[in-house]
């Protein structure tokens, strides 16, 4: 494997099957409206620093986060295809997010992430990365398909 990351653009022309595969898993197990997620021209409008893993030049992963409250921003678009799990490519993309995050003057980064057995995998990750269960922020409601959680940055 010879993985880079790089911030990109999400209406990139060559990541079509990581949002279909993203939109695929949102709406796998979780009600339309309990799906927060954000489509690649909705990430593009809404100013998200938007980064792409990729293997060998394919785009197998994504994550971006989105400012959204002078200095506190969210986690949007964690996913990494499904045939490159188990490898550490999420924590990768997570710490690279934390380190771009501090980087750009973020404080806190907070994320919602669903309450269902497929996520598990991920709140398990963003546990370990420091992330603690949190009311819900900015436009959030209390929904029980939702766990909210956040981190403050060093």
């Amino acid at each position: 494997m010879s993985l880079t990351i790089a911030r990109e653009s999400p209406v990139g022309p060559d990541l079509a099957l990581l949002f279909a595969r993203h939109t695929a898993d949102m709406h796998a197990d979780t009600p339309p409206e309990s799906i927060h997620m954000m489509d690649a021209s909705a990430l593009n409008e809404a100013g998200a620093q938007f980064f792409v893993l990729r293997d060998d030049g394919m785009p197998i992963a994504m994550g971006a986060f989105k400012p959204f409250e002078g200095s506190h921003a969210e986690i949007k678009s964690m996913h990494v295809l499904n045939e490159y799990r188990g490898r550490g490519l999420s924590r990768l993309m997570l710490n690279h997010i934390l380190q771009e995050a501090t980087a750009a003057g973020i404080v806190r980064l907070s994320l919602e992430t669903g309450s269902q057995d497929m996520f598990l995998p991920a709140r398990l990750l963003y546990e370990k990365a420091g992330f603690t269960v949190c009311p819900p922020f900015g436009a959030y409601v209390l929904d029980p398909m939702s766990v909210f959680m956040t981190r403050t940055l060093a």
